[in-house]
């Protein structure tokens, strides 16, 4: 159930979707793109052989804002394999509060659980439809659900064999007397009764399907019993979890004991409904067992973990103070990386074949500051180029979400439309340039600050200025900043 259309892609076709998002890269780009084949590649192999195919992890160095978490970003919705995004910091080494990096494979495996859910429940989804449209016309209409026949149940008194209002066929040897004649044609009448009602009840209850199926009761408020999803408590603090596990699985504990995991009736419309319905269908129809087989056998095949800021748990120099706690998140890191055995509440997940990306700016460390047998295990480094002016004048055009995509889009709600020359552009690129090379270099996202600082005023008041038309020009961008540009120390705190 992998996403066979990305997973098959070739080395080319990978940086080329990225090249619709990310500028510049090439090397990490391809990087990045040869090792997603080579998992597809490792797959395809024997059995015997495939076991001895461990990945080829990488380190992307580079200054902050250049790409490498957008290419992770990309990377992920890319894929279909599963795949994890996690900062180096927030990891601490063991016997320290905070959480110990085996939860990393533990985040990941519930990734790949719940992928390999939803792409089930989507296989179900259409044959959840009629069922859930039979709930919902319970609840439009209660009591109108199809009733066991009666056709075979006895007759009430076992000595009339057929009533009919013109004819009365009776068993005279077991007639007590005429009170027992007329209890029975009593009966034979509450049933034709009944019958009619059933009759109409069945046609009003397919008059409603036509409605429902026409949307024409979407917005009608039924009520229902809405089952609170009580969450499990986490029994992996049992297997040597963190205090942060801990606190979680007490926390899913005391939420059980307090609500009970009782059920709630609420007031909610079909539309509501409708969704509600089809989730609690859809987790009744799954074999989650089946799920968890699935799943942790994708992580284990074919698992990716980017691992960001990993600059930062580097030790320079002598180790003093908290870098003690630095290295010892690399050494916790590393038997990971390594391959080893880590239980989850699904079983237990062999790390040996997850890819591993690490990132960092190792502005103050460098990579030879991380322990040797970590930088062994990340054997292919790439390294990131700084942004340049043209860069900056790509980024705010080219990738499908640019931002000045985003800005027009976001002004034109109002009914603004904006017209940024390319003069302006050109303008703010070389801002960008100057002030990142003056200061704290944060590669693209000074953009950001630009953009922000240019169309500020017109964002404040662009409800004043419906249906008109703003165009944007060189002379525009440098009024707005050219009193903060003139001063080093103003550009150093604003832009």
């Amino acid at each position: 159930m992998e996403n066979k259309e990305n997973s098959a892609l070739t080395p080319k076709e990978i940086v080329e979707k990225l090249d619709q998002y990310i500028i510049g890269q090439e090397k990490a780009k391809k990087a990045v793109a040869i090792a997603l084949r080579n998992r597809y590649r490792r797959l395809k192999l024997s059995e015997d052989i495939r076991d001895e195919v461990a990945p080829k992890n990488i380190l992307m160095i580079g200054p902050t804002g250049v790409g490498k978490t957008e290419i992770a970003r990309r990377l992920a919705k890319l894929c279909g394999a599963p795949f994890l995004k996690v900062e180096a910091t927030k990891y601490t080494e063991v016997g320290y509060v905070g959480r110990d990096v085996e939860s990393m494979i533990r985040d990941l495996m519930s990734v790949g659980y719940n992928d390999v859910k939803a792409e089930m429940q989507e296989e179900l989804r259409e044959k959840s439809k009629s069922i859930v449209e039979e709930k919902l016309l319970d609840l439009l209409l209660p009591g109108s659900g199809k009733k066991e026949s009666k056709k075979n149940s006895p007759s009430p008194a076992g000595f009339i064999t057929q009533i009919n209002p013109n004819e009365v066929t009776i068993d005279l040897n077991k007639a007590a007397n005429l009170d027992s004649i007329n209890e029975n044609l009593a009966n034979q009448q509450k049933m034709d009764e009944e019958k009619a009602q059933e009759d109409s009840n069945n046609h009003t209850r397919e008059r409603f399907r036509e409605m429902l199926r026409e949307g024409k009761l979407e917005d009608r408020e039924v009520e229902m019993l809405v089952h609170k999803s009580m969450p499990t408590p986490n029994m992996e603090i049992i297997a040597g979890g963190s205090m942060d596990d801990l606190q979680n699985g007490m926390q899913g504990i005391m939420d059980m004991i307090q609500n009970g995991g009782r059920s709630k009736k609420r007031s909610v419309t079909i539309r509501e409904a409708r969704k509600i319905l089809t989730e609690e269908t859809l987790d009744n129809m799954i074999d989650h067992d089946k799920v968890a087989d699935l799943a942790k056998e994708r992580v284990e095949q074919s698992g990716i973990i980017f691992i960001d800021e990993i600059d930062k748990i580097a030790v320079h120099g002598e180790s003093r103070g908290q870098d003690v706690s630095r290295e010892g998140v690399q050494r916790d890191i590393l038997p990971i990386v390594e391959g080893s055995n880590v239980n989850t509440k699904f079983g237990v997940v062999d790390t040996t074949h997850i890819l591993f990306i690490a990132a960092g700016a190792f502005s103050v460390a460098a990579p030879s500051d991380l322990i040797p047998e970590l930088q062994g295990r990340f054997p292919l480094r790439v390294e990131l180029d700084s942004l340049h002016k043209e860069d900056f004048k790509r980024i705010l055009q080219e990738p499908k979400n640019s931002l000045i995509m985003q800005y027009t889009a976001l002004l034109e709600t109002e009914g603004l439309k904006i017209e940024i020359t390319e003069d302006a552009i050109d303008k703010m690129s070389s801002i960008a340039e100057e002030v990142n090379s003056n200061s704290e270099n944060i590669g693209a996202r000074r953009l950001h600050t630009i953009m922000e600082k240019v169309l500020n005023e017109i964002s404040f008041t662009a409800n004043e200025h419906a249906g008109e038309t703003i165009s944007i020009d060189a002379k525009y961008v440098e009024e707005k900043l050219s009193d903060i540009t003139q001063s080093q120390d103003l550009s150093r705190y604003i832009l």
